[in-house]
């Protein structure tokens, strides 16, 4: 398993060292170093080592030539021991070197798109575009939650106390328009073409490691426990694993994929950020765009996910604003990221879903390659880019903080009325 490509990083680690001063990693940059000598010992140790077989080879030629000819061959068979022991302990360090420098190249980041701008942290990204205005109400707005109970939509302290903060009981309405937005979601994703995947909601350690970050197992990820299985954060992750160790044709991309799954996170990360209600859930549901391309394509496509993103929050008639995620704010697998960020009662706009093209980053940790034709060798790593149609959890608080009325009543997008059996208002009276 590789993700930079090791050969751009003996030829030209500047361009590594760069890309980790631009995401802040600057303790990464000793890893680099380390990881450049640990290749470099690798491939003088695996010469030796082939050096070594080589003369035992000839050493071993020169036993079966003594031997026909009657001669003593106990010098040579004392000398083709002692190659053998070097051999072992050559084979052994080979075997180390190669794994260390393997453990350093999964914790190196993705490198950054040349667009990506600069910075810190999310303080630093860059606002793109806004649609619509904020709601301007005449009252003062209630968050989603104190809207949800005040229609007797949702039991937070039943959903604690069976499973635990952050689980909920949603309840007729606010269920049914968590299953309306899916199949919204899923019928606009059909019609562009996409391929409707429900995945396995657990996958193994090895297809996750090559999906995510593997601090992601300690932080986000709930494990099974005495298994080799951990419930999946986001369908993204077995939607990319899906090809592990394949080689596509190339005549058969891109392969669009909507996927639509429970996700499930601890959200350990979480503390200090917005956790009310259903913006921050340990369970929700997720319908997600995913895309296998050949490398040339693949900014074109990370563009035509995006548009799909908007358009579905404009046919909810839902305020938000695009980010340009910063250097320092974009994930290890991301190239380039943008967020949608939604409007919310409290005047504040957060993240409803993120859009990122990953280029070969996640492919060349899971293997998964392409070729021009039949037959022949591949010819290199396919690109993945991911993308939230839309999580529901966050379409919903949307949808319940910014069609709000002052009766405590929500108005139902038109677009979800024929989901919703012809409802258009969730009413409290």
């Amino acid at each position: 398993m590789t993700l930079l490509d090791i050969k751009m990083i003996r030829e030209h680690p500047e361009i590594v060292k760069k890309n980790l001063k631009m995401r802040g990693d600057i303790e990464k940059l000793q890893m680099l170093d380390d990881l450049i000598n640990h290749d470099r010992r690798w491939r003088e140790l695996l010469t030796r080592a082939n050096e070594l077989r080589h003369e035992r080879r000839k050493v071993t030629n020169e036993i079966a030539a003594l031997k026909k000819a009657g001669k003593r061959v106990e010098h040579q068979i004392e000398k083709g021991r002692k190659l053998e022991v070097e051999i072992n302990a050559s084979e052994k360090l080979v075997k180390r070197y190669r794994q260390e420098a393997n453990d350093i190249l999964m914790k190196l980041p993705n490198l950054l798109r040349e667009d990506v701008p600069v910075g810190k942290d999310e303080n630093d990204n860059v606002d793109l575009k806004v649609w619509k205005k904020p709601p301007n109400f005449s009252f003062k707005p209630r968050n989603h939650l104190e809207i949800a109970k005040g229609l007797d939509m949702i039991d937070d302290e039943r959903g604690a106390k069976v499973a635990g903060h952050g689980f909920f009981y949603l309840k007729g309405n606010l269920a049914l328009l968590d299953l309306s937005l899916q199949r919204f979601a899923i019928d606009f994703m059909l019609k562009k073409g996409y391929t409707l995947i429900e995945p396995p909601s657990m996958l193994r350690r090895k297809p996750y490691e090559g999906v995510t970050d593997l601090a992601d197992f300690e932080n986000v990820m709930y494990k099974i426990e005495n298994e080799d299985l951990y419930m999946i954060a986001t369908s993204e992750h077995p939607l990319a694993a899906m090809f592990m160790n394949e080689v596509l044709l190339k005549s058969n991309l891109p392969i669009k994929l909507v996927g639509v799954s429970s996700c499930f996170r601890k959200e350990v990360g979480a503390h200090g950020k917005y956790t009310r209600g259903l913006f921050r859930m340990h369970q929700f549901n997720k319908v997600e765009q995913f895309i296998f391309c050949p490398p040339e394509d693949s900014w074109r496509l990370h563009e035509e996910l995006q548009q799909n993103a908007e358009e579905l929050y404009k046919k909810l008639g839902v305020h938000y604003k695009v980010v340009l995620l910063c250097s320092g704010d974009t994930g290890m697998v991301q190239a380039k990221t943008y967020d949608i960020n939604i409007w919310m009662a409290d005047g504040v706009y957060r993240e409803a879903g993120s859009n990122s093209n990953c280029t070969d980053y996640q492919a060349r940790r899971l293997n998964i390659r392409y070729r021009e034709k039949e037959g022949q060798a591949p010819k290199g790593f396919v690109h993945t880019i991911n993308n939230t149609a839309l999580a529901t959890s966050r379409a919903m608080l949307s949808i319940l903080e910014q069609h709000q009325q002052s009766d405590g009543s929500v108005i139902i997008p038109k677009a979800l009325v024929k989901y919703m059996d012809g409802i258009e208002k969730l009413d409290p009276h």
